[in-house]
Formats: C-alpha cells, structure tokens, sequence
C-alpha cells in the first residue's frame, strides 16, 4: 500500500471534515435494533474514532432507537471542538424492529428533540431529513411539508444545517429552492452508481455528498473483480471500495462504519491507498450495467 494521504477534507456545514469519517450504526444490536451485546466495546471504538483524529460522525436517535446517541454521549461527551455530529430524521422504529415513515412536523420535532437530549447537545451540527417514500431507495414526492418543517427548526436554533438522505436529484432541486442543503447522503458505490450525475452537480455546487453501503448491492462477477483488484494493491476489497470512492469526486465524505477498532483502522487506511489508472478503469467498466 502506497504511503500517500490523498484524502483531505472537504466542507460540511460550517466546518472542514476529514474525508474519511465514521457510521454509528453498527453499533446497535442485530439488524440496527436493541443494544450492543458488548457497550464497553462499542464505547472503546466511539474513543478510538475521536483518538484517530476523524471528526465527522454519523448517527440517528433510531439506531437502537437511542442506542447510538447515548453510546456517543457517554464515550466522547464534552465532545472535541471540531467534531461534527450528523444526525438523520425522518424514520422511527416498530416493536418488531421494522423501519416506519415519521415525516408528519410533530414527528420531526420530536426526533429533533430526542436526537438533542440523547446526544446531550443545545444545537444539532448536521440533520438530514430522510426521505421515507420508499423505506429503502429513493422514490419521488414532494418533500416541501417536511422540509419546511425542519428548516423552521433550524431558524429556532436546534439545527445548524440541513442535509437531506435516501432522495432523488428532483427532491435536491426542490429542497434547495426552500433552504440551503450541505450534503445529500444515499446509497452509492462503485456497483451502484444512479447517483453519478447527482454526485458531480454536487461537486460543482460544493455540496458534500455521503455514500453509504460501500460494498452492498455487488453481484458476484463485481465482488470477484473486486477482490483482483485488493489482492493486486496489497489491500482488503472494503479499502478499494473506499479509496475508489474517495478518487470519484472530491465532494465525496466517506462514512464506513464497524464495531471493531482493528477493522477502524482497516477502513481509515484506505485513505492512504494510491489506486492506479488502469485498476480505476477496471472497477470502472465493472460497474456501467449497473449504472444503466
């Protein structure tokens, strides 16, 4: 692996983040829902974070619900000047575990609230509004109601910016016409690319975007290349995925998240991984049917 820190910062907000951040989900208990089996461990990783100098984290009071924010608050809280907590609302959780739309303005509030009082904060840094039209992908409709409720939110003080998450590049448009939007989060990889023009637009407006699910969606042939490609740099397949990611666009905030310090330091390496050309064409060609 090439020594070479290609990965900088990027604007989020009010503040300039390492391009390499950190997901909190993970560190809930099985399928994002109840505790962790070991908090003492989840705690020890939320402190190995902070202690790598990242300094964007991203979470949601229903990772658990509450889990997530209340593991962050006891593990980092007084929290580092330059962090930058991102926080999602827009979602809540059922007895069972399933993901429910909670897009009415009561429920907004609410999830503003509760993120506040878990977190143990007077203003959240970052909220995406995550579109529920469909649980999973994106889906069209308008987003005016809900994001006119958020933004009356953030002119009361409670949110410094507003992000917005799981949206369509119809929904962007429209949310930049009621106030401004620093970052757009979706799923997006080097398989899964229906964001490529989004992604660039972005980019020429200076708007971060946030991918998650770096390595879903791969069919086998993608996974196989996939791996050709780790074994040929000296890498594991996550860091190619990462620093594929990270060479896509400079807009590009990576949020790769884990429940283990050894695979911590495994995916903040990847911004230290130099990808050749012809290794970028390769993933490249990989993914154009899944880009039609």
């Amino acid at each position: 692996m090439t020594a070479v820190h290609r990965s900088g910062t990027f604007q989020l907000g009010h503040r300039s983040v390492r391009r390499i951040g950190y997901g909190a989900m993970q560190l809930a208990g099985p399928g994002v829902f109840g505790p962790p089996k070991d908090p003492e461990a989840a705690i020890a990783v939320l402190r190995e974070v902070v202690a790598n100098g990242v300094n964007h984290i991203d979470t949601s009071d229903f990772y658990g619900p509450h889990i997530t924010n209340r593991l962050i608050r006891e593990a980092l809280a007084p929290y580092p000047d330059d962090l930058v907590i991102v926080t999602k609302i827009g979602a809540r959780r059922g007895e069972d575990g399933a993901w429910l739309p909670a897009f009415s303005p009561k429920e907004l509030t609410q999830a503003v609230h509760d993120n506040l009082r878990n977190l143990g904060l007077d203003a959240l840094d970052v909220v995406n509004l995550r579109a529920m039209f469909d649980t999973h992908h994106p889906a069209e409709g308008s987003i005016e109601a809900p994001l006119t409720a958020l933004a009356e939110l953030q002119r009361q003080g409670l949110v410094r910016h507003i992000g917005l998450s799981n949206v369509t590049a119809a929904q962007v448009a429209e949310g930049r016409k009621i106030c401004e939007i620093v970052c757009v989060q979706n799923h997006y990889n080097v398989a899964h690319r229906a964001d490529d023009g989004l992604i660039d637009m972005l980019a020429e407006a200076g708007i971060a975007y946030v991918p998650f699910f770096p390595l879903g969606g791969f069919s086998p042939l993608q996974s196989s290349t996939l791996s050709d490609v780790a074994q040929a740099v000296g890498a594991t397949p996550m860091q190619v995925a990462l620093a594929w990611l990270l060479r896509r666009s400079p807009n590009m905030l990576l949020i790769p998240g884990t429940s283990s310090v050894a695979h911590l330091h495994e995916n903040l390496a990847a911004a230290e991984l130099v990808l050749p050309d012809d290794l970028m064409a390769t993933l490249d060609r990989v993914a154009v049917p899944a880009a039609q």
